[in-house]
């Protein structure tokens, strides 16, 4: 019988206090949404630990102390609308609508999708909801938004995602390029302008869909 409490609160003072993350709030939301109950149950032993948990299919949850300083970085306030992107079974969704307003988890597997929603109406979790859809395009219906988190890696951010973003808006994500490791960066979109700076790195996988378009070649 595993206790989840101390699981959870170990990994809110070894992997989230002790990496800079000193935002309250942040770290309430990590102590308060019981992370077990968004991995396969055979899973739910090994739900605390410090790396990227696999949910099949090239999906997983971001190792937690790299998801809570993506979530410093990009400085989430109580009036932001949130677009998760990747929402796979809705664990991102959970903490974040901790943060804000509200979240918009968008995820493209059916199955994810369906699990998510039923997890956090479970948890009572009633301002933020998952919609089905492909990744890399987003959520336009209710663009704009304040700040974008991309769960997962990246080669490049796609066209579509900057566009939803509001002037003044964050988006962040595990930016990766050839074989070296990643780099959390914080963009920024101001005047038009869309901008970026690496954060910290990190060794997060990338998310289908979200590897470099080759370019032409004459």
């Amino acid at each position: 019988m595993h206790d989840y409490a101390v699981a959870r609160h170990n990994m809110v003072e070894s992997q989230i206090r002790a990496n800079n993350v000193t935002d309250p709030a942040i770290v309430d939301a990590f102590q308060a949404v019981p992370r077990e109950l968004f991995v396969p149950k055979q899973a739910r032993g090994i739900a605390y630990v410090d790396e990227d948990l696999p949910l099949g299919g090239g999906r997983f949850l971001m190792e937690p102390m790299v998801f809570a300083r993506l979530l410093m970085m990009a400085e989430i306030g109580p009036d932001d609308l949130v677009l998760d992107v990747g929402g796979a079974t809705g664990y991102g969704a959970a903490v974040l609508a901790r943060l804000a307003a509200a979240v918009v988890a968008v995820e493209e597997n059916e199955e994810l999708a369906k699990t998510a929603t039923e997890t956090l109406s479970g948890l009572g979790v009633d301002n933020a909801v998952v919609v089905e859809g492909p990744l890399t395009e987003g959520y336009p219906k209710q663009a704009p938004y304040n700040v974008i988190v991309i769960e997962g890696g990246v080669e490049e951010i796609p066209s579509a995602l900057r566009e939803q973003l509001a002037d003044g808006g964050r988006l962040v994500a595990v930016v990766r390029s050839g074989r070296g490791v990643g780099k959390a960066t914080l963009f920024q979109s101001r005047g038009g302008v869309f901008s970026g700076r690496a954060v910290f790195d990190a060794a997060t996988p990338v998310l289908p869909g979200f590897a470099k378009q080759p370019g032409f070649v004459f």
